[in-house]
């Protein structure tokens, strides 16, 4: 079986779900996940996959598969989007079967719609359901790493994403980790490559050492255990958020321009989800979006101190401990 999900980290963390349903639906397949190769260790700790195919193309497109090099697979399943560009890319490789939101098979009674209203997980989900395969949206838990954390019990601020309209001014996250430490709590930063800058800047205005600084893009089995042995995980909108939810680690993620209700943590008291409501935005903007300069710091700290709870609220900003 050929998987296609050429994407991020939060989006392999998102379609674990689905890729768990393909497992138990298919023990004897060999699966094979198409995506790219820097997240091919990642891919593997999900115990979902026997192996992955390196693939990646700019932004979120679709890669090419021509260099497959294999047989036809017996099955192909299109976990990339909705458009014919992903189908058509697995079509080219001939496979016996092929599943796709795009062209679904002629003989389902019910096929697949997209709906854009829909979380990442339960879409998914919902596409193999239409093809008699069935999988749970809060399927989402991952193996605890092998190895040791990095700082073991400390509170995890990663400031990074991938795009601006979904990165909090650093100013506010370094008012959050001064207070956060006035409070007793070790605190240390992370962040992916080309993110040096950021947290440094992060580090020196609120007091950080520099063994609390671990930046520069921590292999994934680093970070994986420094998230799975962290008290408490505070980010944006990014791929270690849903690190934090798969190893069941307490959260506060910030959201915008991208509402919780589309791609945030399951319904559990942890991890709490601030968002201020309003019309979505761009996610890949290149200003931080309107919505998440809402959110101010002192909501932040106090999240952080409640993660446990859910479903209250305070200055006109929604919390919430799911995102479905």
């Amino acid at each position: 079986m050929l998987v296609l999900r050429a994407l991020g980290l939060g989006d392999l963390l998102a379609g674990v779900p689905a890729l768990r349903g393909l497992r138990r639906a298919f023990p004897g397949h060999e699966i094979v996940l198409a995506l790219p190769p820097g997240l091919r260790e990642a891919a593997l700790a999900t115990g979902t996959v026997d192996t992955v195919f390196p693939a990646e193309a700019p932004g979120r497109g679709v890669p090419s598969l021509r260099g497959w090099p294999g047989p036809p697979p017996d099955l192909a399943v299109d976990l990339h989007g909705n458009g014919p560009e992903s189908h058509d890319a697995l079509a080219e490789l001939c496979p016996r079967r092929l599943l796709s939101y795009a062209r679904p098979e002629a003989a389902l009674d019910a096929p697949p719609r997209w709906r854009d209203d829909e979380h990442e997980r339960a879409r998914w989900c919902r596409f193999l359901a239409a093809y008699g395969i069935p999988a749970d949206p809060d399927d989402v838990a991952l193996p605890r790493p092998a190895g040791p954390s990095l700082a073991p019990g400390a509170v995890v601020v990663h400031p990074g994403a991938d795009s601006a309209a979904r990165r909090w001014p650093a100013d506010r996250y370094a008012e959050v980790v001064g207070r956060l430490r006035a409070d007793g709590h070790r605190t240390v930063l992370t962040g992916g490559p080309g993110e040096d800058e950021l947290c440094g800047y992060i580090a020196a205005r609120a007091g950080l050492d520099r063994r609390d600084v671990l930046c520069g893009g921590l292999p994934f089995g680093e970070l994986s255990a420094l998230v799975a042995g962290a008290a408490l995980f505070v980010s944006g909108d990014t791929g270690p958020a849903h690190l934090a939810v798969a190893h069941g680690t307490p959260s506060v993620t910030l959201f915008g321009p991208v509402a919780p209700h589309l791609w945030g943590p399951p319904s559990v008291d942890r991890h709490v989800a601030l968002w201020h409501p309003g019309p979505p935005g761009d996610p890949h903007g290149t200003e931080p979006d309107p919505l998440l300069l809402h959110i101010a710091p002192h909501q932040v700290v106090t999240a952080a101190t409640r993660a446990a709870s859910a479903g209250w609220s305070r200055d006109g900003l929604e919390v919430a401990g799911h995102g479905r």
